[in-house]
Formats: C-alpha cells, structure tokens, sequence
C-alpha cells in the first residue's frame, strides 16, 4: 500500500472520531451550564475550551464564551479545524482521494454523513436543538464505524483506519475526562459531595457509557470508578487502556504483514505494559490532570513515530 493512502485512511478514522468527541465536548459544556453558578467556580466554556485545546482560536474570533458563539465554533464554523462541519468534510475528502481502498458502504455512510451535513448548515440556526445536533453526529460516527468493522477486508487499510480511530479515541477520552478537573472541580471541599458525584455522573453521560459503567461498578459513582472505567478497564470501549491495546493489536499485525518490527510497535507495547502495571490509587497519588496530561503527549509521540514509520514514505 502507498503511504499517501495508508496517509488517508488513517485520518478519515481521526476525523471521524474527532467529530465525535467535539459534539460530545459540546453536549458537556451544556449539560454543566444548567448546575447552578453560586457556588463561584470557574467560567465552564473558557475551560472546556482548554482543556480541548481550542481555546486560542475561539478566543481571536469571537471573544468572551457565550453559549452561542460557542455552538458556532465547535460545531460549524470552518476556521475551527476540529469542528464537526471541518472534521467531516476533511473525513469526506480524504475517502473521496482513496474510494477505491474502500468498499461502497463505507463511501455511503461518509458521503451521506457529508451531504447531511450541508443540509444542516442551509438552516436557520435557531431552529436547530444543540441536544439534536449532538445525537446526529455521534449517529453519523457509528454509522461509518459500523460500515467499516462489517464489510472491510482486514487488510493494510483497515488496520490504518484503526489506528487512527484508537489514537484519536484514547487522546479524547483523556481530554473529556480532564475535563472534570479543568471544568468541574470548584473547591477542594466538593471532592466526594453530591455534586462532585453528579458532575462524573454528567461526564458520563455525555460520553455515552452511563448504563456500562452501571454494568461494570453497580452502586454509587465515585471518582475513583469512573476513573477505572475510563482509564484502566478493558471492558470499556473508550478506556486508555482499550485505545492503546487496539493500536497495539494493529500495529502488530502491520509488522506481521511488513515482516519486521519497528519503533512504533516498540513504543505502543511499552505504553501498554505502563498501563497494565498502573494503580488508580497510583494515579490519583500523582494527580489526575497532571496523568493525563502526560499520556496526551505519549499520544502524540505515538503518532509522530507511526507517521514517520508507515506515513511519510512508500509502505510497498
């Protein structure tokens, strides 16, 4: 496979799950903005905003962080990059240079999410419910995802659209889950309170895991639960640990089919083995924020590695 197209699959898979991490930093911050604001904590959409790293952006645009303006930038305007409307088309254009590596249902499901998408964008805003828009986007996402784990050959091309769907998960799930400390913790004497319980409650609703982590833990939501679940706990779909065992997996089998191992195989199996080895109690110890900003930029290194390995030159 040429590395330009391994190039395009694996970011059609980013851009796709990007997508659909922004829609649900979107559903967080409205979500938070109707817990009541007398308890004197920080601005929640200047944080949500850092803590996705978009705060620079947004600000040289459109300023102070008004709910709309905020709609505007995280879900259509196309000088956002990471917005949904940026991540689709970007998704759509990087199938339509490689619809040959994929087979028609895949093209479907990102074409149709792309002319849906301009449909959208032809309404009047105010007629279009943020929870409404949300719901459409993490669809779309499923829908591509679905068309490719049930009608792609498992070859070259479905192991890059894989690594790039793990990397870009495990990177967003981390920055949602910052988000609880970015956002959400008001003052240390809320640690363990009702409302620090209902703002993880909130997390994970908004990331759709509310009823598996009732599977997973039963009982109360604590800190500590959500924080295995969504880190350490390989039943999890969105868990660290899932997201890095996953591009592990495919990474393995790239080197199977190139007959050798390089430093991207080597990287993720370390990253792996750290996580396997890892303690909440350990995290915590270290603090979560500082954890997780750590593992952000172990993310990003995997990627520069798996592009300079496989995506920067001729794969065959």
């Amino acid at each position: 496979m040429l590395s330009r197209t391994a190039n395009n699959l694996y970011w059609i898979a980013r851009y796709m799950e990007r997508a659909d991490t922004v829609a649900r930093l979107l559903d967080v911050g409205s979500r938070i903005s109707l817990i009541p604001s007398e308890h004197g904590y920080r601005s929640e959409w200047d944080s949500l905003l850092q803590a996705s790293g978009m705060a620079e952006g947004f600000t040289a645009k459109y300023g102070d962080p008004v709910q709309r303006n905020l709609e505007s930038w995280l879900f259509f305007d196309r000088d956002n990059p990471s917005s949904v409307a940026s991540c689709l088309t970007a998704a759509r254009e990087n199938a339509r240079i490689v619809r040959t590596a994929m087979t028609a249902q895949v093209w479907d499901a990102l074409n149709m999410a792309f002319q849906e998408l301009r449909q959208l964008e032809r309404q009047e805003r105010s007629s279009l419910d943020q929870s409404t828009l949300t719901d459409w986007v993490t669809r779309q996402s499923a829908l591509v995802r679905g068309a490719i784990d049930a009608n792609l050959l498992r070859d070259d091309g479905y192991n890059f659209l894989n690594l790039g769907y793990y990397l870009e998960r495990a990177d967003n799930t981390a920055r949602l889950l910052d988000v609880k400390y970015y956002v959400l913790l008001p003052r240390l004497d809320f640690v363990g309170s009702g409302l620090d319980n209902y703002q993880w409650s909130t997390l994970l609703r908004a990331m759709g895991a509310q009823r598996a982590f009732h599977w997973a833990y039963g009982g109360e939501i604590t800190a500590g639960k959500i924080a295995d679940f969504l880190i350490l706990n390989r039943q999890s779909p969105r868990a660290l640990i899932t997201c890095i065992a996953g591009a592990d997996n495919h990474l393995a089998r790239l080197a199977k089919a190139y007959g050798r191992e390089g430093p991207a195989q080597m990287r993720a199996r370390a990253m792996l083995g750290e996580l396997e080895e890892e303690t909440i109690e350990r995290i915590f110890e270290e603090g979560l924020h500082e954890y997780l900003s750590r593992f952000i930029g172990s993310v990003a290194e995997l990627g520069s590695v798996i592009h300079e390995v496989y995506l920067g030159g001729e794969l065959s």
